[in-house]
């Protein structure tokens, strides 16, 4: 499948764009679950100001999709129409160590990085990203969080690109932050943040990473082609335990398969379609919510087009998804 090339209908201005704009650009080439349709146009901006200069210009009634680092999501077989931005490492991974036990880091950073770099300078409070597959962009908008941590407990501000093409300074109130949730203004790209740690030892900080990591390798499929944990935790519940309880541990649908090792992720272990992925995940919910009533919600964000006739209901017998949940 592919889209009708937009570069010719955004002439003249399209030309001052200095980064990078490719149509009909394969997604699964940069998701973790290495599947998805096509991006009608993939932008990749060269720095803050093209990024503004870029959604200035562009129509307002042209879809704009952000994505990150691809570690928690599942882009549709079918693609995504209208624009898709990534931000690029060059332009939008920097680290600086600020007065305070502060960083201020770019949104292209993996969370690890964030992480390592925190423990070098002697500040403490953001080991808990070690544990997170992803990028700080992913991990502002949906406040990524582990071992007790959230991002929301650390983030001072943010700043962001407008859909209209403003360059904002946002704070942490003004995300509005829930459980693996954000409700900051709605199309904004956010570009660097600010994070508040404390004092402490880097030996010490770095010691308690490596636990982590042991930790995580030795109870996570963490090579394997995933988009991290499934789905989230309900009040009182670990969504392992229920998947588990209701005989879900290995179910496989097609190329994509729970894992054994824990039964909240879900793989591509043989050439799956996202199809196949999202049938499973569906497949998972259902069966959970017949052995126990309870109704698991996706953290994976799920978007894009199915392939006509290969649309996907929820829990198998509901309302067909039409977009990104």
């Amino acid at each position: 499948m592919s889209w009708p090339d937009l570069i010719p209908s955004l002439s003249p201005w399209i030309s001052e764009v200095r980064g990078r704009l490719t149509p009909n650009q394969p997604l699964s080439e940069v998701t973790w679950f290495r599947v998805g349709g096509p991006a009608q146009l993939f932008f990749s901006p060269a720095d803050e100001d093209d990024l503004a200069f870029f959604l200035r210009n562009l129509p307002e009634d042209i879809r704009v999709t952000v994505i990150g680092l691809g570690s928690n999501l599942l882009v549709r077989d079918g693609g995504l129409d209208g624009v898709v931005i990534r931000l690029a490492g060059r332009a939008f991974g920097q680290i600086e160590v600020l007065d305070g036990h502060r960083l201020r880091v770019g949104t292209s950073l993996p969370d690890v990085k964030v992480a390592t770099a925190a423990a070098e300078a002697g500040i403490d409070g953001l080991t808990f990203y070690r544990g997170i597959p992803g990028g700080i962009g992913g991990a502002l908008y949906m406040n990524a969080g582990c071992y007790g941590t959230e991002t929301r407990d650390r983030m001072v501000e943010l700043r962001a690109v407008t859909r209209q093409g403003e360059i904002v300074t946002l704070t942490n109130a003004d995300m509005g932050y829930l459980y693996r949730k954000s409700n900051g203004p709605r199309g904004a790209v956010f570009t660097s943040a600010v994070y508040q740690g404390f004092a402490g030892d880097k030996d010490d900080i770095l010691n308690r990473m490596r636990e982590i990591t042991e930790k995580r390798e030795s109870s996570q499929p963490t090579k394997a082609k995933t988009g991290g944990s499934t789905f989230k935790n309900p009040e009182g519940h670990s969504s392992w335990k229920l998947i588990d309880a209701a005989g879900c541990r290995g179910l496989r649908v097609g190329g994509a398969q729970m894992s054994e090792l824990h039964a909240n992720f879900l793989l591509n272990v043989e050439d799956a379609t996202a199809h196949d992925i999202e049938t499973l995940g569906e497949t998972v919910r259902n069966r959970v919510r017949a052995h126990s009533g309870i109704e698991l919600r996706w953290e994976i964000r799920r978007m894009g087009h199915f392939v006509p006739g290969h649309e996907v209901r929820e829990f198998l017998d509901g309302d067909v998804f039409t977009g990104a949940v």
